[in-house]
């Protein structure tokens, strides 16, 4: 029999792997090397360490303003600590190690660093919280936190790529603002998610999971089908 720890271990490790071979196949245009995608992972992992140690020190000064459970709090937390600094820490690990890549010559390659970078974060966030964690909590988070992280790299992507591709075309306006969506858009659909969670709107949760799902998948296709050189 298996032991319960290494099920454990392999259910916080299984999902991201899954999606990363799912994401690297649909990249139909020039396979990116490995070198830059493992790269990309395991910073993208390290944003864990500087997000944790953000989270607890920005989530204690406000808990001296506000009662944790309240609402308001609550808020604050999902979006503007949590949501904020996992996606900008995400965000400035894929602005450093590919805008200038030579690499960066198709508009899915956007989607594909996105991906492959908050997998990385999502699998070492995932292996630390269930060091300690049940069968239970392992098999909830591969079936909503690791995709979740996902899906907000295939946002971060899809804008990135439009920026990069508007930079080409000497669009400077245009790129501008389609990079500061590749770091909103992620931002509200994560704290959405977790904000969602956190106050126990487990329907709306769940209809929101489902919509965000869909649209990340029809942009996956449609992005990988009409990916455009730069």
């Amino acid at each position: 029999m298996v032991p319960i720890s290494t099920l454990i271990l392999v259910l916080a490790i299984l999902p991201a792997a899954f999606l990363l071979v799912y994401i690297y196949k649909k990249d139909k245009h020039e396979k990116e090397p490995f070198g830059l995608l493992a790269s990309l992972f395991v910073l993208g992992a390290l944003t864990t360490i500087s997000a944790m140690v953000i989270e607890v020190a920005f989530g204690s000064l406000v808990g001296i303003i506000l009662p944790p459970e309240s609402i308001p709090y609550k808020f604050i937390e999902n979006f503007f600590i949590v949501a904020a600094t996992e996606e900008v820490g995400k965000y400035v690990v894929l602005r450093l190690r590919t805008w200038k890549s030579p690499e960066f010559n198709y508009t899915f390659d956007a989607v594909v660093y996105a991906v492959v970078v908050s997998l990385g974060f999502a699998t070492l966030e995932n292996i630390l919280y269930l060091l300690n964690g049940s069968l239970e909590t392992a098999i909830a988070r591969a079936v909503l936190s690791v995709p979740g992280h996902a899906i907000d790299g295939v946002f971060m992507g899809f804008f990135y790529g439009v920026a990069k591709h508007a930079q080409r075309m000497g669009d400077n306006k245009r790129c501008s603002t389609n990079l500061w969506l590749a770091l909103i858009a992620p931002i509200i659909i994560h704290g959405l998610y977790d904000f969602f969670i956190d106050v126990e709107l487990l329907v709306v949760f769940l209809a929101f999971e489902v919509v965000i799902t869909v649209i990340a998948v029809k942009y996956i296709n449609r992005l990988s089908k009409d990916s455009v050189p730069l």
